[in-house]
């Protein structure tokens, strides 16, 4: 089966490799480990947005240094990009201080990457370039695009890959032919070589 799998950098990294000594990861050998021999996976979508270096001048280059490293090693990769949008909030205060009920924080979202997903799900779709679809993710946003997915196109066999050990989404699971967790063993089993072969791209030494 002609296989494409769609990859939520954002929620992936939040719910199953931050803090943890995974970030090196070799998504083509991940993905190998948790599909069947008959998926031939024939494209990798990572969608992102960079990283900002107001509170951290290193976490740019890191990432940029990561995305490099996929892009040089898995030539089915294909990376698409969001934005990250900073701006002040109100929030609500779960026990007031003296009296004080909100404050003011610095909110950031990752913006762009469930649509681009969900975008890119269906016209794939209508293009006819996969037989099983794949989504890395616990976004409830793309169960739309999973639905209209199974409906028009009933031959299509949709696949969700839970990332951390979070429940998965009943909203996707809806829509899903078959579910798996990613667990750390198989993150741990599935890193990128460190330097990366025929390049002078190296794991960065804090990971």
């Amino acid at each position: 089966m002609r296989t494409f799998i769609y990859v939520d950098g954002f929620n992936f990294y939040y719910r199953a490799i931050k803090n943890t000594p995974y970030k090196w990861l070799d998504f083509m050998s991940l993905f190998k480990k948790l599909l069947n021999e008959n998926n031939e996976i024939t494209k990798i979508k990572y969608f992102t947005a960079r990283v900002s270096g107001k509170q951290n001048s290193k976490k740019p280059i890191k990432q940029g240094t990561y995305l490099r490293a996929l892009e040089s090693f898995i030539p089915e990769i294909k990376i698409y990009y969001g934005h990250f949008l900073t701006h002040e909030i109100n929030a609500t205060l779960v026990t007031p201080i003296n009296n004080q009920k909100t404050v003011k924080i610095i909110k950031t979202e990752e913006k762009g990457s469930d649509v681009n997903i969900a975008v890119h799900l269906l016209n794939d779709a209508w293009l006819n370039k996969y037989d099983c679809a794949v989504i890395v993710s616990n976004d409830s946003d793309l169960a739309e695009a999973m639905r209209l997915v199974k409906e028009h196109h009933k031959d299509k066999i949709l696949g969700l890959l839970i990332p951390g050990k979070t429940h998965p989404s009943k909203e996707l699971i809806k829509h899903s032919d078959f579910v798996k967790q990613i667990r750390n063993a198989v993150l741990e089993n599935s890193q990128l070589p460190n330097p990366i072969p025929n390049s002078n791209i190296h794991k960065p030494i804090d990971w």
